[in-house]
């Protein structure tokens, strides 16, 4: 219910609407990539949320900066809510993967 959407006839094709989506994923699919690119080699503070959606042998968190982190639950005693140092080995668009140091 927008005063545009009120005054303002829908006149762009479907196709073109398509289009223009596509190229707004595919440069954010591009922009996430990078930039968890630059988190390579990197130690995170990260909160553990559960388990990875994946597999039950893997845990799931985000650190500071929201970002999801994926890492192998090893022999530690951890638990969804505990914080656990992770340095990034690994990424991609979407998640940033990882192992457990310093605990």
């Amino acid at each position: 219910g927008t005063l545009a959407e009120r005054r303002y006839k829908d006149d762009v094709p479907l196709e073109v609407k398509k289009r223009r989506l596509q190229e707004i994923v595919e440069l954010q699919n591009r922009l996430s990539q990078e930039s968890n690119k630059k988190d390579l080699g990197k130690t995170f503070k990260v909160l553990i949320e559960g388990d990875s959606k994946r597999s039950d042998k893997d845990w799931m968190g985000r650190n500071s900066q929201n970002k999801v982190v994926v890492f192998a639950k090893e022999n530690y005693s951890l638990k969804k809510g505990d914080y656990v140092n992770v340095l990034v080995t690994e990424c991609t668009q979407a998640t940033l993967l990882g192992k457990i140091i310093n605990n």
